[in-house]
């Protein structure tokens, strides 16, 4: 190498004599190819540049690196949006699951479906929508419960419901980081026209709807923005895997098969449930018995992941209201992917940060790209079956009930 270089100096020196006395275009034109190569390399070692060329995938390599790199995603389920549109806060919309207020409006453009036990062994359901702005008619909308509105703020929506128990409502209504459309309008925040009635032929309290337009009109008239505020903005809400690496769960020696989801044992009334289809790696949303369907697509609920989450809980008040802790550490957790169930332990460390599910040994459960169904159950009271096998939400993860 060294001998190589030592020729490659002086033909370098005349190189550059050659350009100072005739000009770059005239040694070009005269010298011989081979001779041409072995300057252009002295010089642009010289320099401190490659000799080499770069091929033409390198081009198209780095080309599709850089699009890669561009590409926005959802922080709710990993697949690719509009930049503008990750910009944009999503709306949290309560929805009742009586069966004369089935089928609901929007339900096709849920990300993040929730369903918590209230008063009564009844239940709620709450969904995240971040592309909202040109859906027509979202709802019936009910009301809401201090620990739904808690559990939302992770994702800074605007809080779309009809009320709620004053007593333990207010206390969050009244937080200054919360926006929130109420239909009763009052001390628990205004309605600014943002609901309108439809007459439906049902009860009055399923009759009462929302639009996009309508959120959009009353969140100007609010003064509330549109735009995700930073202060108030976890931009991570849940860890995935690659959209083209998908997470079966297998690598975990203690994950089981679990294609038939019964949720029966914590909401006694809406018997929810979900089955898995292997086909489209997606489960199945079912309401007492029948499919949950979009009012206006007529579209099935399906999600990619499916989780349910232990929490610690108490009653309040004179009407048997339940409080569930959303915001905790350490309780049990279980994250349904492909066909699979794996325990966990979940972690929340703020009303404004996103809930991190942990293997035992402390690694992050990474979600598939797609929607999420998230049950959050009462620990030391509720159960949970999967493929007809009842497990407890006492002592160890996965416990049979005996």
């Amino acid at each position: 190498m060294k001998k190589r270089l030592s020729m490659l100096i002086p033909v370098a020196a005349a190189f550059c004599l050659a350009i100072a006395g005739t000009g770059s275009s005239a040694l070009a034109a005269s010298a011989p190819a081979a001779v041409r190569a072995e300057q252009e390399a002295a010089v642009s070692a010289a320099e401190g540049g490659s000799t080499k060329t770069t091929p033409k995938k390198t081009k198209k390599t780095e080309s599709k690196k850089k699009k890669e790199d561009t590409v926005t995603r959802s922080v709710l389920t990993n697949k690719e949006i509009d930049p503008e549109l990750a910009k944009q806060r999503p709306i949290a919309v309560m929805y009742p699951i009586n069966p004369e207020a089935q089928p609901q409006y929007g339900l096709s453009n849920v990300d993040i479906f929730y369903e918590m036990i209230e008063e009564g062994n009844m239940s709620r359901q709450m969904g995240i929508i971040q592309d909202w702005q040109n859906i027509g008619q979202i709802g019936n909308i009910r009301s809401t419960r201090s620990y739904f509105v808690l559990e939302a703020m992770r994702y800074d929506p605007i809080m779309i419901h009809f009320g709620g128990p004053i007593d333990w409502l207010k206390p969050v209504t009244d937080r200054e980081d919360l926006d929130n459309l109420n239909g009763v309008g009052g001390i628990l925040g205004g309605d600014y026209g943002a609901f309108y009635r439809v007459d439906n032929g049902k009860a009055m309290e399923h009759t009462a709807y929302t639009s996009s337009d309508y959120i959009k009109n009353a969140c100007a008239a609010a003064g509330y923005t549109l735009s995700i505020r930073p202060q108030y903005y976890d931009s991570r809400q849940f860890y995935f895997n690659d959209e083209n690496d998908r997470n079966t769960l297998k690598q975990y020696e203690d994950s089981i098969p679990a294609t038939n989801i019964d949720m029966s044992g914590a909401f006694p009334v809406t018997q929810s449930s979900l089955v898995y289809n292997e086909e489209d790696h997606k489960y199945y949303k079912y309401l007492y018995g029948e499919p949950q369907v979009d009012a206006v697509t007529g579209e099935q609920m399906a999600f990619d992941n499916v989780i349910i989450q232990e929490a610690r809980f108490r009653t309040v008040g004179n009407h048997g209201y339940v409080d569930l802790d959303t915001v905790s550490r350490g309780r049990n957790a279980y994250v349904l992917t492909e066909g699979r169930c794996v325990p966990a332990h979940w972690w929340r460390k703020d009303v404004h940060k996103h809930t991190t599910y942990y293997y035992k040994d402390d690694t992050r459960i990474h979600l598939n790209t797609g929607k999420t169904m998230i049950f959050i159950i009462r620990d030391h009271m509720d159960t949970f079956a999967l493929d007809g096998v009842t497990y407890s939400t006492q002592g160890d993860p996965l416990t049979p009930v005996q």
